[in-house]
């Protein structure tokens, strides 16, 4: 027992007391508890222990309707790791694919046929995509195994261009000043077509805005006979129509009747898809009576682009184009150029002009001296209308029969 005693008594190192023993104890068990700490931190996703927000490896989902990659990163997780609207980043897929300085927004702000990271409001995950452009799922040759991880390039780089794009509107009728400035409705005046003839608007049957009763009841008053329907195929109407709430019942009855072209166009201006199928919209058109509607989901993109190019056609001149264009964004948006000629500007610049060019043909053309009605009839031609059908769509547009 006295040498257990003696044995438990041992003494402490030389130079050391029982008080500064205890304090160099707890001096390391903090220290390594901060290194702990830190290590964990460093272990989460899109964490790296730097300043610098990052995404590790993610997978992909195809999103083949605009053609682009969803990163499954929800939107609000994405920003909450450290990235900012208007951040410039660098995207590498598992497959070896880059896309390096490419600017993060939450609406489609890049000029056609550019690359950019997209958080659009209402979808679950952040995209990947080439606007207006070719899907990129297909040009970065990726498959469903593959996998992406995101680093910030540059911070900011492109806040600018966000702020001056990051536009939103209401979905409530009642913070507009009319069914029509709701519905985004309005016939087209411009070049030789004839008003009352060809009106443009949101979908008259996709509610997912709560405008399309009120385009229904627009185009029923209008007299529309036969619509040309941008967005939709055949499934998604039907899907539309069986919803529950569907309130529709003029597009219903011109759907039933046949009346109804559904185009389902995708965003790739330039590709022989989406002309292809412009043409077979503008042959139908000549083929029946109007008045005629033109609407994608908005009434905004894909109406934009045939709308021009049916105003060009009818001979409008770059003005007229610009006006009718833009009064969408005073629809939805509430601006004009008198009230912020910044922002109108970089819209007309950044988005329309970029049409007009993809539908001649031509990146360097002087909008304001080119002769449009030559590009947009030889854009017909090129996309495979006969020139009967050109010519009978010439006489309708004129209100000619």
């Amino acid at each position: 027992m006295k040498m257990l005693l003696t044995e438990k008594k041992k003494p402490l190192k030389a130079n050391k007391k029982p008080h500064a023993a205890k304090k160099e104890y707890m001096r390391i068990a903090a220290v390594a508890g901060i290194l702990l700490g830190l290590l964990a931190v460093m272990l989460l996703p899109g964490c790296t222990g730097k300043n610098e927000p990052e995404l590790g490896e993610t997978g992909l989902i195809h999103e083949p309707e605009f053609g682009g990659v969803y990163i499954t990163m929800t939107i609000d997780d994405f920003n909450a790791l450290g990235f900012k609207y208007g951040d410039s980043v660098n995207v590498t897929f598992s497959n070896g694919y880059e896309l390096k300085d490419l600017p993060y927004y939450n609406g489609y702000y890049t000029q056609t046929g550019k690359p950019l990271l997209i958080a659009y409001p209402g979808y679950d995950y952040i995209k990947a995509a080439i606007n207006n452009g070719e899907d990129l799922w297909e040009v970065a040759g990726l498959k469903e195994s593959d996998t992406a991880k995101i680093t910030l390039a540059q911070k900011g780089k492109y806040a600018a261009i966000q702020d001056a794009r990051d536009l939103h509107y209401k979905d409530e009728r009642e913070k507009y000043p009319s069914d029509e400035v709701f519905a985004n409705f309005r016939t087209i005046e411009a070049g030789n077509i004839k008003s009352g003839v060809v009106y443009r608007s949101a979908s008259p049957c996709d509610n997912q805005h709560n405008r399309a009763p009120y385009v229904d009841a627009l185009i029923k008053n209008a007299g529309v006979q036969y619509i040309v329907n941008l967005s939709d195929n055949d499934a998604k109407i039907q899907g539309y129509i069986d919803a529950a709430g569907f309130n529709s019942p003029y597009f219903l009855s011109l759907y039933q009747s046949g009346k109804v072209i559904p185009l389902a166009l995708n965003m790739n201006f330039g590709s022989d898809e989406f002309r292809g199928k412009v043409v077979r919209g503008l042959e139908a058109m000549a083929d029946n009576e109007g008045p005629y509607l033109v609407h994608c989901t908005e009434g905004k993109d894909r109406t934009g682009f045939v709308c021009m190019l049916l105003e060009a056609f009818a001979g409008a001149t770059y003005d007229e184009i610009v006006t009718d264009y833009m009064i969408t964004y005073y629809n939805y948006y509430g601006f004009t150029e008198q009230s912020d000629k910044a922002k109108y500007d970089v819209i007309v610049s950044d988005v329309l002009d970029p049409m007009i060019r993809s539908m001649a043909g031509d990146e360097a053309l002087d909008l304001r001296t080119a002769d449009l009605a030559a590009y947009a009839e030889r854009f017909l031609k090129n996309a495979g209308m006969a020139a009967d059908k050109i010519d009978a769509l010439r006489a309708r547009l004129a209100g000619g029969q």
